[in-house]
């Protein structure tokens, strides 16, 4: 054989026998491979079934929680319901008791009822037969009377009957008028002691806010910052705060007039921090303004809030208290409504105390009673319905709601303090110096006050005397008599009292006497 061939032959074979053991090779290693994955797979199934089996366990375990907690639960509300129904069953078996008990006292009366009226009707009968026997007596008594006054039974009963009313009516006239004057020497007596005592341990103060402000300047040379140029900024102060700035030769001072006494505040702190401040222009103004109205608006709050803690009044509405702060800046006739308020709430927690009733109540009803005064929004209903109508909105006691809507008699007063309320708003009001009054209102109520009395037959003259305070009536000795004077005296004060607002009180003296004149010569 040719070695070459040979030679190729020798080196397929053992190219062959390489690739044959190469196989080899890798199956025993694919092998070992495999069976090492087998391994695994088994390590990770055994795991995968513990970790299946805690997890069952642990279920089982939560499920058996949850069941005994579900069934002591249940439990519990068994024992509670049993619990009711014993309780049920013991009130029905009391009850059942009691009824029977309630049924044998009942049957008892009955019976002792049935005696008694059997009793009742023997007296009947027996009763009966002695007044048959009187009406006879009566009968022969009254014909041996007629036989010997020569009148029958009913003229003497007519005579009889007419002496004796005539007699009543004088008796009861003259003890009709005993009790009234005695009535009236007491209660006048007592109502004043209580009164005074009232006022007497109430200081008011008697200040009078009027409708202009005087706001002081360092110089004169501030005048015309605060006018500006061709006067824009004295017109964008007005515009921002309602207010009037009269700015005249006054030295070192600037006016501000308004009606509204929260306007002029905030037009006199506004000034005060323009000023101050010392950049005045019309976007500066406005931001103050705007500024200055909120800062009033939490002072306002916190004034309600003082007012109320030092009365020692409680759990009143916010919105309530913020009003009583707005009182601070309202006036009444020229009388502070705080200050006013404030007096009546201590007027009534006084005279309460005096009177026995609730001072707390009377001094919460005393405090709000002005409140429809200072509306966030304008009403068509006076100030005092409104003020009930606000007071019952945020949850007052009924008494406090009707104290306030009746202090002017508009609604009838159904409790206690209303009639009390009204009395302290009076005298805060009457007190001198409380109230401004405009001589033109005087004069018409003098005059009103005179026409009323001289509209009565038989009145001569009328004299309203002490500012007011005392009307003297002056009637014709022949056309009223001395009974008629003191009705006419009457009628009067109560027709100004329908008719009238005054302060205070009006004492109506009717004056009667007969001039005898004769001229000697």
């Amino acid at each position: 054989m040719d070695p070459n061939i040979l030679f190729i032959i020798i080196g397929v074979s053992a190219l062959i026998a390489g690739i044959i053991a190469g196989k080899l090779v890798f199956a025993k290693n694919t092998r070992k491979k495999i069976e090492e994955a087998e391994l695994q797979a088994r390590n990770i199934q055994k795991e995968a079934e513990l970790r299946a089996e805690t997890f069952q366990k642990e279920k089982e375990l939560e499920a058996k929680e949850k069941f005994v907690q579900l069934r002591s639960a249940h439990d519990k509300e068994v024992s509670e319901r049993n619990r009711k129904i014993s309780e049920t069953e013991n009130r029905i078996r009391q009850k059942e008791q009691s009824i029977n008990q309630k049924e044998g006292n009942l049957d008892r009366q009955i019976k002792e009822n049935e005696v008694i009226k059997g009793n009742l009707n023997r007296q009947i009968e027996l009763v009966n037969i002695k007044r048959t026997e009187l009406e006879k007596h009566q009968e022969e008594h009254i014909r041996r009377l007629e036989k010997i006054a020569a009148l029958s039974a009913e003229e003497a009963k007519t005579q009889l009957v007419e002496s004796l009313k005539h007699e009543a009516q004088t008796r009861a006239l003259a003890l009709q008028q005993e009790i009234i004057d005695d009535a009236k020497q007491k209660a006048n007596k007592e109502a004043r002691k209580i009164i005074i005592q009232t006022i007497q341990r109430t200081a008011a103060e008697q200040a009078i806010e009027n409708s202009i402000t005087v706001f002081n300047l360092e110089s004169d040379e501030i005048k015309g910052q605060i006018i500006g140029r061709e006067g824009r900024n004295i017109r964008a102060i007005e515009a921002a705060t309602g207010v009037d700035l009269i700015v005249d030769d006054t030295p070192e001072a600037i006016l501000l007039s308004c009606f509204d006494p929260l306007r002029r505040e905030i037009a006199r702190l506004s000034l005060q921090r323009l000023v101050a401040d010392g950049r005045i222009h019309p976007a500066r103004i406005e931001e103050v303004v705007e500024k200055t109205r909120k800062q009033l608006e939490d002072q306002v709050m916190e004034i309600g809030e003082r007012t109320i803690i030092e009365l020692g009044i409680h759990g009143l509405h916010k919105e309530l208290v913020r009003m009583v702060g707005r009182m601070r800046f309202r006036s009444s006739y020229g009388q502070n409504l705080l200050m006013h308020s404030r007096e009546t709430a201590n007027l009534c927690a006084i005279m309460a105390s005096e009177l026995g009733l609730n001072p707390k109540l009377a001094k919460r009803a005393g405090l709000l009673h002005d409140i429809g005064k200072v509306p966030d929004e304008e009403s068509e209903l006076s100030h005092a319905l409104l003020g009930a109508k606000l007071a019952e909105k945020y949850g007052e006691n009924p008494a406090v709601v009707n104290a306030i809507g009746a202090h002017h008699d508009e609604i009838e007063m159904q409790y206690v303090i209303s009639p009390i309320v009204q009395a302290c708003d009076a005298i805060s009001g009457a007190r001198p110096g409380a109230r401004r009054e405009i001589m033109q209102q005087y004069l018409q109520r003098i005059k009103d006050l005179e026409t009323l009395a001289m509209g009565y037959t038989g009145v001569e003259k009328a004299y309203a005397i002490q500012a007011g305070r005392e009307l003297r009536v002056i009637v014709e000795a022949d056309k009223v008599s001395d009974q008629d004077s003191e009705k006419l005296s009457f009628e009067i004060a109560q027709k100004i009292q329908a008719e009238m607002t005054f302060p205070g009180q009006i004492k109506v003296t009717v004056i009667r006497e007969k001039r005898a004149v004769n001229i000697a010569r």
